[in-house]
Formats: C-alpha cells, structure tokens, sequence
C-alpha cells in the first residue's frame, strides 16, 4: 500500500464559493462535483493522491452528504476509488480507456470537418470567424500562456463539431472532450506543443475556408494524432510537474 502524502493535496483548495445564480447548480453535490473535476483536470489533485470526506467537508465549507454523492459519482465515471476504511484516492490514469477516446474523438471531429466542407450545409460564419481571429495570426500575435491555449485548443475543436450543426454529435463530442480533458492538458507543457498548434490549427481552418473536405479531415486526423502521439509519453513524473505548474500563480490577467 502506497504511503500517505505527509501533506495533503487539499491543502491548494479554496472554498467552495456560495452559489449566487442557482441555476448553476442543481444542487450541492453537483457544486462539489465540478469542483473536484476540476481540481483533477487542473491538476490540483493527481493520480495516488489520498484524502477524507471529512476533508473535504472542511475545505469546500459543505456538509460530507453532498461531498459523498459527488465522490460516488466520480467514482463511476473512472476517476476516484473508495478505500476501506482509509477514505478516497485518485485513480491512476487509464490510458487504454483514452487511447479508445482518442479515435472516438477523431471520427467526431472529421465527419464534422467533412460536413463543414459541403457546398449544400449554411455554415456558421461568425463561429469560424471568431476561431480564424485567434489561429490565424502572426507568430507575434500568438500567445505563450499555456493554459490558456490548452483552453482555446479545446474550444476549437468544440467549434467546429458544433458548427457542423449535428447537435447530437456536437453532444457526443462534449462527453468524449470532458473525459480527455485531463490528459488532454498534460499536451501543453511544452513550448513546442503550443506553436505546433498553431500551425495545424491554421491549415485546418484554411481548408476549411477552402471548403477542401479531404484535406482538411487529413490534417485534422494528423493534428490528432500528433496529441494522442503526446499522450502516449505522459508520464507519472509529468503529471506531478505539471500540479507544480498548476500551483503557480496566474499572471494572465
């Protein structure tokens, strides 16, 4: 059994803030849920990390009965595991589950790119305009902030399957993009990652402009591929560089 990290990870989070627009959660549980989604996805709290309900409660200022109904399930979507009598623990990364989310997403995106390319389909202008005035800009222009890149490149990919105008693709796409999000991030650690995505995402948009069907659905699953390519060398040891990079204040704004 793998010892307990003399400091706890939960030392890094804040409070949970109180809900002033209820509509942005149905309830406590959900509040507790995407706050601790996101505390895995940015890193805050990575696989063999070990903590408490209890803890937890404290932390975020909530009861442990939302902090449970949360926990159970992030323990069914794969992310957290309950311990006997020894509270909760981050699941190690399962990379065969992501490598089969990773073709998923590539069919998703490249039938959307094929149906942004027919002559017959009204595309949305504004959606790929506002996607050409980030990706189509001078090496001057680009920004080297990556996680807002790693935010922008999600966003992408998420234009342009809904600009395709299939809402249940778009849907499916949305459920695969939460699930890779996580590793999904670890791609942009390096400096060489970021300007490399600049460059195919402005091919991509190009061919899109274009209306190139093949071309573009070529790139795209190349572009793709490179990131599953990525994937592949994540290692433990960068999963805990990147929560080191993670803690580091924000100094975007």
């Amino acid at each position: 059994m793998a010892p307990v990290n003399p400091v706890s990870p939960l030392s890094a989070l804040s409070p949970l803030a109180p809900a002033a627009d209820p509509a942005a959660f149905r309830s406590r549980a959900d509040a507790v849920y995407t706050q601790l989604k996101r505390d895995i996805a940015e890193f805050r709290l990575v696989s063999g990390d070990r903590f408490t309900e209890t803890e937890i409660s404290e932390r975020l200022g909530v009861s442990r009965t939302p902090v449970r109904q949360a926990l159970f399930k992030l323990q069914q979507e794969g992310f957290v595991e309950v311990l006997f009598r020894s509270g909760w623990r981050v699941l190690p990364f399962d990379f065969n589950q992501f490598e089969e989310l990773y073709d998923l997403r590539m069919v998703l995106e490249t039938t959307a790119v094929h149906r942004l390319c027919e002559d017959s389909l009204k595309v949305n202008a504004a959606k790929l305009g506002d996607l050409a005035a980030i990706w189509l800009v001078g090496a001057e222009q680009r920004s080297t902030d990556m996680r807002q890149v790693a935010e922008w490149d999600e966003a992408f990919h998420c234009a342009l399957v809904e600009a395709a105008g299939n809402a249940e693709i778009a849907r499916v796409h949305r459920d695969v993009t939460e699930r890779i999000r996580v590793i999904r991030r670890l791609d942009f650690t390096q400096q060489p990652r970021i300007a490399a995505t600049y460059e195919e995402h402005g091919k991509i948009l190009r061919a899109i402009q274009r209306k190139r069907g093949d071309q573009a659905a070529m790139l795209l699953r190349a572009h793709i591929q490179a990131s599953q390519a990525e994937v592949r060398k994540i290692t433990l040891h960068q999963v805990h560089l990147a929560r080191q990079l993670g803690a580091q204040p924000d100094k975007s704004g």
